[in-house]
């Protein structure tokens, strides 16, 4: 088996990406899932794996092998949330992981990410904000934090933090409080805005969203190898020779000047003026912090 084929083969056997994210919040309502602090251990972890691959069984019979599909699924949970191996995984942690992967629109991901606190005063949430928020709907920096540091680990695990901003989320923090005006809080709407610039933190989300789809996306155009048409998945196009062309003096000009304005540009400009497809979350030592949010306990008891 290639190395592709084992990679498909796996994420078949995971199969998270088929789980509801009201089936999973109601998998969660069952199994008294409402303190997020809480720390469960593994055989109460593959007691709620069980339940939703259980559910999605029932769906999609000849995609789901219950035994293969928790197995895997408690193992990815372990690595992302629970490095040192200790067996124990907070209950917002799995919460994270398994909405973040879950079927469903990116809008209501991010919704879900905001009240995860919700669950801890009898309201029911799917959304990653609910699982953070506080009981008045809203959250504050050590909240937001709490969310961003968690969601982290997901791309930490890959060994590509560094791409998103680092570890450190107190820049993130910084960025979505600055956006809304530097309140103490910020409301549901003023987080999903925030995110929909994509955040430098968060961007591997959509990304993830744009990647699935693409999956899918067919193209009424012939492959040059194999003649298949249409073709389905990626497209791309390969040119095999460097190919230089004698340029104009008038084209000269015009790259010199735009390379001397440049020159004279500040560096407030290129801020208020970004080309990346994201938000760039600047970075700041831990060491030029009072107080880094990073250092702060995580335990979501502590941010109600």
């Amino acid at each position: 088996m290639s190395g592709d084929e084992i990679v498909s083969e796996h994420r078949l056997s995971l199969s998270v990406d088929l789980l509801e994210l009201a089936v999973a919040q109601g998998v969660f309502d069952q199994h008294q899932l409402t303190h997020n602090g809480r720390l469960l251990e593994v055989p109460a972890i593959i007691t709620c794996l069980f339940r939703i691959y259980t559910e999605l069984q029932q769906a999609y019979p000849d995609l789901i092998n219950i035994p293969l599909c928790v197995d895997l699924c408690l193992n990815w949970l372990l690595n992302v949330f629970d490095s040192g191996r200790s067996g124990k995984v907070q209950v917002v942690s799995m919460k994270i992981g398994l909405l973040s992967f879950s079927k469903g629109h990116l809008e209501d991901k991010y919704k879900c990410k905001y009240f995860v606190f919700f669950s801890d005063c009898g309201a029911s949430h799917s959304d990653l904000f609910s699982q953070v928020a506080g009981s008045e709907g809203v959250c504050n920096p050590r909240q937001l934090a709490l969310l961003l540091h968690t969601t982290m680990q997901i791309p930490h695990q890959l060994g590509e933090a560094a791409a998103f901003g680092g570890s450190n989320v107190e820049p993130s923090v910084h960025s979505c409080f600055r956006h809304v005006g530097c309140k103490e809080t910020i409301e549901l709407d003023q987080f999903v805005e925030w995110m929909h610039l994509e955040p430098q933190s968060m961007v591997w989300l959509p990304v993830l969203h744009r990647v699935a789809a693409a999956e899918t996306a067919k193209h009424q155009a012939k492959c040059n190898i194999c003649k298949e048409c249409p073709m389905v998945g990626f497209r791309t196009e390969h040119h095999s020779d460097n190919i230089l062309f004698q340029t104009t003096s008038g084209e000269d000009v015009r790259d010199f000047t735009k390379v001397l304005k440049n020159k004279f540009r500040s560096k407030k400009y290129f801020t208020k003026h970004p080309r990346l497809g994201y938000l760039p979350v600047q970075a700041i030592l831990e060491s030029d912090l009072e107080v880094p949010v990073t250092l702060l306990s995580m335990c979501p008891e502590h941010y109600e």
